[in-house]
């Protein structure tokens, strides 16, 4: 996976049909974290691997999030639901708890993912690189 800039691109425009997820591992200061991207109804939002009950991985098989229906993000361990475009935990043990959202950016057509605390600002992050068509795809407000 190529590093662009502040982060890892991690898929291409249009490359995640609504309803695909596809993990990547995201290199943050702290060390490096599994992350997943998921196209809900055509918008991409990623989070951290981790569920907000007990600190294990979501995915039911390599690189399976969802219910089966599609609608939700759901833990292997406890089948926790969350909801794919905002992370929060609507059923299970951390009812109200909320993913780790990871920030997206889009440049040129490459989906590129930010360390979480890189949200409020890329350059604080330490890049000052300008970005053409930058697009911001994070699903919280």
């Amino acid at each position: 996976m190529a590093e662009y800039g502040t982060g890892p691109v991690v898929a291409r425009v249009g490359e995640l049909a609504p309803g695909q997820t596809k993990k990547f591992v995201l290199r943050c200061h702290e060390g490096e974290e599994e992350c997943f991207v998921v196209n809900r109804r055509g918008r991409l939002c990623a989070y951290v691997n981790r569920c907000c009950h007990v600190p294990m991985t979501l995915d039911w098989i390599d690189n399976q999030f969802l219910t089966e229906d599609k609608r939700y993000i759901q833990c292997a361990t406890h089948g926790a639901c969350y909801l794919p475009e905002t992370g929060e935990c609507i059923g299970g043990p951390p009812l109200g708890k909320f993913l780790t959202p990871v920030p997206l950016i889009i440049n040129d057509h490459e989906v590129i993912a930010l360390c979480p605390r890189c949200s409020a600002s890329i350059e604080r992050c330490g890049s000052k690189r300008k970005y053409r068509s930058l697009e911001s795809l994070s699903c919280r407000a």
